[in-house]
């Protein structure tokens, strides 16, 4: 007869070193000769439940519970069954194994971990507070203790009881990782990342504590190393489809964007049906500038997943890339539909109408006003601001700066010389960066702020409780509706004067934002009832333009050395709708011999491009007077300046950085009259510039005057030698001046508002403010 003893004790042996074949036919052969032998048939059951044949394993440990009723039999079920995700049985076996063995330690921190599990979080804390009375100084116990008071938000006690778990146990990295956890939750950024950065010291294969760091080094805007922890998830589950995504996210966000492209592609060949994938995917080659190919994933992933709005918008904003334009708001109008307060839809169907055929000032209007009344609705805003009584004559003004674009983006470019020439003495300036990635122009104007916020992480309610927490008098939205704003934020009106500038060009439609600032030019007079807001014009301009820091030399007009004009444009594709190229191809064929030069980045693509020749060549103009080019470098964006003798502005959307680019490299630009301030932007810069002769009324005049110019070459080559410095000395550059009318409306809107809230006795008391800083 065999020796089922030492069977066992063999079988024990291999089970442990993990040699489970090996200790499977040994608990076989026991089982054969005693089928009620308890021992074998518990340990068969346990691995049975490591080989993932739960079912059976779970039967078999029961069966050795009815051979012989071990606490520890019972024990062991419950983990089990809390494995295979029944926590009412796992909870009832923990407790027949404390019903047995009641100073059983390691059944009553069992039972503590489940009923938490279980959505009983004080009945927990009886559990593991029994396992600690009977074990001092059980790391496991205490750790299961946290979980359970972090449930019930205790946090400070929960941050202790982890603290006991590692001071029993420093190696237990899960401890470290809960204690992470909590420590974000408090706010406490900086000790979080040192309990993730712990936790994954001591535990390097622990593919959620990499997640955790990554995710807190996001928030903090460390994307480079947030991006390299990510890898590592994904390195130690590379059959993960969300890590690939997470993965590709956070490249994408990163602005490496051909990079994000491969994880989204691998983890679609994962999950075939991983909607968000197909969604990410079409988003990153989009950015990529190749919407085309973007198209079928973007829907892919409604096909699979129709109820999300962020989808249907993904869908709109590459039809408008491809210039479907009212194909595009109607998606994003769907978007809406599905959820009235998806604050991006509203800014996509507002921008949006930037680009589509019969623009409405009032339909732009409506659906402005129904963004604000939404917007409104979900928020709390504030009425009270302690600020307001500090009415100090000459105290700087606190002014917060809200943005994603504080970086190479028209906004940076002409925020930078601003900022650095704003006096210290009467303002205070202070970022809110919702951008996700910085580069060189973000290091620049970073010493300019006297404190720099990064925002990206905080919901709308967190981020209004800051900003009024830093005592801001006036905040100033540098986004309206453009891509990464914070709007809905400003309804909650974290500060007592609130101010759209700079990054938009309509109403925001938001009744909490005073004003809308811009100039004479492109706020004139007659045109109030385009806004919710107040109007508020700098004498001058409402922009001041940085000049470029490459040294790009201005050069003779080409015409002369190539015997025929090259007119250019280098706007964004979306604004050359049919109606411009209707007029510019008229322009083309009263000027013989004449080339145009379109540079941007959809011509990237090769349906952008055919359509571009195909939509002139139906008004008689051949490809051969046609120059189609993509993208480059800065330097070499401005290097093709040399090729233009003068470029035509799109209408009713002119260009703003590219006409001031192009003065400044000696290109004048026709424009024409608008009838609101996106469309007033290029009168505004001809006029500052001194150049009212070249802004065209109408469609004949602006042919007539394109023609005149182009015959004139003396004219053109006489005005391109003197441009940059007419540029240059004009209010568009001038940089102190800008900043002092900047300040001053600044310090008047102020004025204003305290004066309102005298009239109106909403002063706090002064003792609110004492030791503001």
């Amino acid at each position: 007869m065999q020796d089922n003893s030492r069977l066992l004790n063999e079988a024990l042996a291999h089970h442990q070193a993990g040699r489970l074949a090996e200790a499977k036919t040994r608990y076989a052969r026991i089982l054969e000769a005693e089928p009620r032998h308890a021992d074998a048939l518990h340990f068969m059951g346990l691995l049975a439940c490591q080989i993932d044949q739960r079912d059976a394993g779970i039967a078999l440990i029961r069966e050795s519970i009815a051979a012989y009723p071990s606490p520890i039999y019972h024990n062991n079920l419950g983990n089990a069954l809390r494995e295979a995700g029944d926590l009412t049985q796992a909870i009832d076996a923990y407790r027949q194994a404390i019903a047995l063995k009641r100073d059983y330690a390691e059944a009553h921190n069992n039972l503590g971990n489940a009923l938490r599990e279980a959505g009983e979080p004080r009945a927990a804390l009886d559990s593991c507070a029994q396992a600690i009375e009977l074990r001092p100084g059980y790391a496991e116990a205490y750790n299961n203790l946290g979980n359970a008071l972090k449930d019930l938000c205790e946090l400070d006690a929960a941050a202790a009881s982890y603290g006991k778990a590692i001071a029993a146990k420093p190696e237990f990295a899960e401890a470290h990782l809960n204690l992470g956890h909590v420590m974000k939750a408090k706010g406490h950024i900086d000790a979080a990342l040192e309990c993730y950065r712990e936790c994954v010291t001591r535990a390097p294969q622990l593919a959620v504590a990499h997640d955790s760091l990554a995710t807190l080094l996001m928030h903090r805007g460390e994307i480079d190393a947030a991006i390299e922890s990510f890898r590592r998830v994904v390195a130690l589950q590379p059959d993960s489809a969300p890590a690939l995504n997470t993965l590709g996210n956070a490249l994408n966000s990163a602005a490496r964007v051909g990079e994000a492209v491969p994880c989204y592609e691998q983890a679609i060949a994962l999950a075939p049906d991983f909607a968000d994938a197909y969604h990410n995917l079409a988003n990153a080659l989009r950015r990529l500038g190749v919407a085309e190919r973007a198209l079928p994933y973007a829907r892919r992933a409604i096909e699979l997943r129709d109820d999300t709005p962020s989808f249907h918008n993904n869908l709109g904003t590459i039809l408008a890339d491809l210039n479907e334009f009212d194909a595009a708001v109607e998606c994003y109008r769907k978007a809406l539909a599905l959820n009235p307060d998806f604050g991006e839809s509203h800014t996509c169907v507002l921008f949006g109408q930037s680009y589509v055929k019969h623009w409405s000032a009032q339909t732009h209007l409506h659906d402005a006003r129904y963004f604000g009344e939404r917007m409104a609705a979900r928020a709390t805003p504030y009425t009270d601001w302690p600020v307001l009584a500090d009415t100090r004559a000459g105290r700087p003004l606190r002014v917060g700066f809200v943005s994603a674009d504080l970086r190479k983006h028209p906004v940076g470019y002409f925020l930078e010389c601003a900022l650095a020439q704003l006096d210290r003495s009467r303002v205070t300036p202070i970022a809110y960066s919702n951008g996700l990635h910085s580069d060189e122009l973000t290091a620049r104007i970073k010493p300019s702020f006297a404190a720099w916020r990064h925002v990206a992480d905080l919901d709308d309610a967190e981020l209004a409780r800051k900003i009024r927490d830093d005592r801001i008098d006036i905040l100033v939205d540098l986004s309206g509706h453009t891509g990464r704003n914070r709007l809905p934020m400003f309804a909650w009106r974290p500060a007592p004067v609130q101010v759209s500038w700079l990054g938009y060009f309509a109403t925001t439609g938001l009744k909490e934002i005073d004003y809308i600032l811009g100039d004479p030019h492109v706020l004139p007079h007659g045109e109030e009832n385009q806004y919710v807001e107040q109007l508020w014009r700098l004498p001058d301009c409402y922009l001041c333009f940085t000049l470029p820091s490459e040294a790009t030399p201005v050069n003779t007009l080409p015409a002369l050395a190539n015997g025929y004009v090259t007119f250019g444009c280098f706007n964004n594709h979306k604004k050359l709708n049919d109606h411009v190229i209707e007029v510019w191809a008229r322009v083309l064929a009263a000027v013989p011999g004449s080339r145009l030069l379109l540079k941007n980045h959809q011509l990237n693509e090769a349906i952008i491009r055919n359509d571009t020749l195909a939509r002139f060549a139906r008004h008689g103009i051949g490809a051969e007077r046609l120059m189609l080019e993509g993208p480059s470098s800065r330097e070499q964006y401005f290097a093709a300046y040399h090729r233009v003798d003068f470029a035509l502005d799109p209408f009713p959307y002119p260009g703003g950085t590219t006409s001031v680019e192009g003065l400044w490299m000696g290109v004048p630009v026709l424009g024409r009259h608008g009838d609101r301030f996106l469309a007033h932007l290029g009168e505004m810069v001809l006029q500052t510039a001194g150049l009212p002769q070249w802004i065209a009324v109408d469609d004949d005049d602006y042919v007539a005057r394109a023609v005149a110019y182009a015959s004139d070459l003396p004219a053109l080559a006489a005005l391109r030698a003197s441009l940059r410095e007419r540029v240059m000395r004009s209010p568009l550059c001038d940089a102190p001046r800008f900043a002092g009318h900047l300040a001053m409306a600044f310090e008047q809107m102020w004025q204003a508002r305290v004066k309102r809230a005298d009239a109106t006795h909403e002063l706090p008391e002064t003792s609110e403010v004492e030791g503001a800083q």
